[in-house]
């Protein structure tokens, strides 16, 4: 069927595409990316934060037992100091996760900054668009990832736990620091187990989204052949435009032969038309030819303006084929066409001297 999108998209077809914010993005492998490298910039970072929220702490219950009383004028400088130990101990983690997502998405995006796609849209609160999202293939595939993760992470967690929740009595005995270490690694073999699973996720979502974007985008046949038209311009009127300047060019051409010293035909189907200018030019130049009517039009004129004209078959098809308009002849040449030219020039003397 001639609307049936079976073929792939065009460059300009992703270029417009691209302009309008639609483009090729897996937010699987954002959300993974963000995942692993946030937790294990926590596992560097914990001495740093550990050492924030422990020296807080220390603040807070020496202003305990040595305070009495805390006033309204106090609450400013309380609630300035539990900001500052926030932003220590979580501005790290929140810059590193807002760079990690960040810089994948423009990696996947190719450095796409545009705002149209947050724009208004009134299909967007349609209730049966939605209804179709959700029963698309789109649809299914977002909701088998999900299960799929909440699967994984449920089996994972409850594995994970079941060996370390033996070891709880035992933590009443430990350090605080040994303790928040023993939960903390706890956490990571969680994250390590899980992100082996999810990485496996986000390959298959970086492909599936990539394929789905393809077919997303094909166009059919007719599609192709507007978009043809409208880059390239209508083959009927290039054709037009083309015969156009076709005709300007000969006429141009016509004008010259006038100018010329000598035509040489064929005798019929081939005419070139040669100039010789010593002062401009250091080997003769063709400043018209042509073939069939054209190359009778050339002599016709040549003959109405009193240029010479001379048949020599193998130098007017070798001239014609060989040598573009407007161009000096090729040296191989030199030697016929001085030939002709001197003969030329020795008729227009005589010619001159009966006068």
């Amino acid at each position: 069927m001639a609307g049936e999108k079976t073929e792939k998209a065009t460059p300009k077809r992703k270029r417009d595409e691209r302009k309008k914010g639609n483009v090729f993005m897996s937010k699987e492998v954002v959300t993974v990316a963000s995942l692993l490298i946030c937790f294990y910039s926590l596992k560097f970072l914990s001495p740093l934060i550990s050492g924030v929220l422990q020296g807080s702490l220390r603040d807070y219950f020496t202003m305990a037992g040595t305070t009495s009383h805390v006033v309204i004028d106090d609450i400013p400088h309380l609630m300035l100091q539990a900001f500052l130990t926030f932003f220590l101990a979580a501005l790290p983690l929140m810059l590193i996760s807002c760079l990690v997502a960040t810089i994948f998405t423009l990696a996947q995006t190719k450095l796409l900054v545009t705002f149209k796609s947050l724009g208004f849209k009134a299909d967007r609160i349609n209730p049966l668009k939605g209804l179709k999202k959700m029963v698309s293939l789109r649809g299914m595939v977002e909701l088998l990832k999900s299960i799929l993760k909440i699967t994984v992470l449920a089996v994972i967690v409850w594995n994970v736990l079941s060996a370390w929740i033996p070891t709880l009595p035992r933590m009443i005995d430990m350090s605080p620091e040994t303790a928040i270490a023993e939960t903390g690694n706890a956490i990571l073999n969680i994250v390590q187990q899980v992100s082996i699973v999810f990485v496996a996720l986000a390959i298959f979502d970086y492909v599936y989204q990539w394929w789905d974007y393809e077919k997303n985008l094909r166009m059919s046949k007719q599609e192709i052949k507007e978009e043809y038209k409208q880059t390239e311009g209508d083959p009927k009127v290039k054709g037009q435009i083309k015969d156009r300047q076709q005709q300007m060019s000969r006429q141009r051409m016509m004008q010259n032969v006038p100018n010329a010293d000598v035509v040489i035909r064929n005798p019929t189907h081939y005419a070139v038309a040669i100039q010789y200018d010593s002062e401009k030019h250091s080997a003769p130049v063709v400043v018209a030819k042509g073939v069939d009517s054209l190359a009778l039009r050339i002599v016709a004129v040549a003959e109405e303006n009193g240029v010479y004209v001379t048949e020599n078959k193998p130098l007017a098809r070798g001239l014609y084929e060989s040598v573009e308009l407007d161009r000096e002849i090729p040296e191989k040449f030199y030697k016929t066409v001085a030939e002709v030219l001197a003969f030329v020039y020795s008729l227009r003397k005589k010619e001159e001297g009966l006068f």
